[in-house]
């Protein structure tokens, strides 16, 4: 039975109310756990963020004729899982940390204060928590599930932002301000902005890719006969090493620089032969996977690794041909034929033009942070650019912040579309024009009010060295359900963070009011 927290608490524990944070710590955890005791101790929040959390239960595997199918475990009956609560906390702390695995779960066994956090009493309770539970637990999460949370945090952010505005530089409450007011009086302005997060791949060449293929196609099917008895597979590392020096040969060999037309032609026969035999390696290995294949199939045999030979057959199928039509026929192939990763299909080849950084490997990240420091929402572009993806963001934006009134952009959403399109949306609208630019226009971006608030844009990009600090420069997580989950949790920790640092500023000056300033000694 999965809970999202204890029913109560254990002898010894501690209320996570009373934890003390230390006030004066620099370090990013005190600020993690401040934005997470708000949540726990905030009625309001604490119900709205518990009750999303009841939607993360694990799934289990049942066998349907010829499939698999996944369906949701009982939350009711079975053994005890570990509590949602648990979860969040440490999910929170892996990305705002921007830690791995193995960080998470010494900080879980063995740092009193996170311990605390998490429900355990400091002296009388020796739950230790495996890398393994921790790894499937955190998998739970769906951006889905994440940016209901995000949702329900900045709200509480910005009502503790507004009733300071309200309450001025005097602390004294206005009784017009209510503690759960949501009800803003400044609207919302937004800055939008994207930047690439890098998928944990190497450098993609067609060979390499080829090698991958076939090399895990061997691998694959050595253990798929060895589990099923079937002979012929014995040696499958010395055929992966054979393979692995024609790589290797074809890998080091450059076309010649010499004058003599004679030798020229000569290097580009042996280049040819060469690549020729590394392809027929390659067809021997996948004609050799793909019979094991077909005769598992006719055994009626289900592995979930037959899934994945035919991931692995497919790419080798694909690259073949096109090592073939680029090296012997000299052809140029197309970059939508390219593909860049087999064990991230959904990285991108992506150039923005940064001194210094000519390509990036990975898929763009397009985020909308308010004038609070909040991220409002993010999205992960899939085969999108800036100008297409403009009016997508404003609207999902407002359909959870309705008071959105004021976006701005840098130049690279320009198109005459957005410009027309985003006026009917927003009632402020700062996107520069790319080119030349008419009376009308000059006037227009040339006025105090685009100036100032085309200056504010930069901010953002505070936002998005923050988010790669936090863990998004490179996704170690796989498949493009992990790159958009590992995101949503960035963004989430990212906000929960914002929120410990405001009451953090605010406790602090709560004090400072009560003892009053220092006066320096006569």
């Amino acid at each position: 039975m999965r809970t999202v927290e204890a029913p109560q608490m254990s002898f010894g524990e501690i209320n996570i109310s009373m934890i003390k944070l230390n006030p004066k710590s620099r370090d990013d955890i005190p600020a993690i756990l401040a934005g997470l005791q708000h949540i726990y101790t905030t009625p309001e929040l604490h119900q709205s963020v518990f009750d999303i959390l009841q939607q993360l239960i694990p799934k289990q595997r049942s066998e349907l004729t010829d499939k698999e199918a996944l369906k949701n475990v009982s939350s009711t009956l079975g053994r005890p899982g570990m509590a949602q609560w648990k979860i969040l906390v440490l999910g929170v702390l892996r990305l705002g940390l921007n830690t791995d695995y193995d960080r998470i779960h010494e900080l879980a066994n063995n740092h009193n204060t996170i311990r605390q956090m998490l429900g355990h009493s400091d002296w009388c309770d020796d739950t230790q928590y495996s890398l393994q539970a921790i790894k499937d637990n955190l998998m739970l999460f769906t951006p889905e599930i994440l940016d209901q949370i995000n949702q329900e945090v900045i709200k509480t952010g910005h009502t503790l932002v507004k009733k300071k505005q309200k309450d001025g530089p005097t602390g004294k409450k206005t009784d017009s301000v209510q503690p759960n007011e949501h009800s803003i009086s400044e609207k919302l302005r937004g800055r939008c902005d994207s930047f690439v997060l890098e998928t944990h791949v190497h450098f993609p060449t067609d060979i390499s890719l080829l090698f991958d293929a076939v090399r895990k196609s061997t691998i694959e099917s050595a253990q798929l006969a060895g589990s099923n008895g079937l002979p012929g597979w014995r040696q499958f590392k010395s055929a992966i090493r054979k393979f692995k020096k024609q790589y290797r040969k074809i890998q080091i060999l450059k076309h010649s620089t010499s004058k003599d037309e004679v030798k020229k032609r000569q290097r580009v026969e042996l280049i040819r032969s060469e690549y020729t035999k590394y392809i027929d390696m390659a067809e021997q290995r996948f004609n050799l996977s793909e019979q094991l294949h077909n005769h598992l199939k006719e055994m009626g045999i289900a592995d979930y690794k037959l899934v994945s030979l035919e991931q692995y057959q497919y790419y080798a199928g694909y690259l073949r041909p096109q090592i073939y039509r680029r090296v012997i026929l000299e052809e140029v192939i197309p970059h939508n034929e390219k593909i860049f990763s087999i064990f991230q299909p959904h990285t991108e080849w992506i150039s923005k033009g940064k001194a210094g950084v000519p390509v990036e490997l990975g898929l763009r990240v397009c985020i909308m942070e308010d004038q609070y420091q909040f991220i409002l929402h993010s999205k992960v572009m899939e085969q999108q650019t800036d100008d297409k993806i403009a009016i997508e963001m404003v609207t999902e934006t407002q359909a959870r912040f309705p008071d959105l009134s004021c976006v701005s952009f840098d130049k690279g959403y320009h198109s005459k579309s957005n410009q027309k399109e985003l006026k009917e949306h927003l009632e402020q609208v700062i996107l520069p024009k790319k080119g030349r630019l008419s009376e009308a226009d000059k006037l227009h971006e040339g006025s105090d009010e685009f100036k100032k608030l085309r200056n504010q844009h930069s901010g953002v990009e505070s936002a998005i060295n923050g988010l790669e600090q936090g863990g998004l420069d490179i996704c170690p997580d796989h498949g493009i359900n992990g790159f958009k989950r590992y995101v949503g949790l960035a963004v989430l920790s990212r906000n929960i963070k914002r929120l410990g640092t405001i009451i953090r500023q605010q406790a602090t000056e709560k004090e400072m009011r009560k003892r009053g300033q220092y006066k320096k000694a006569a």
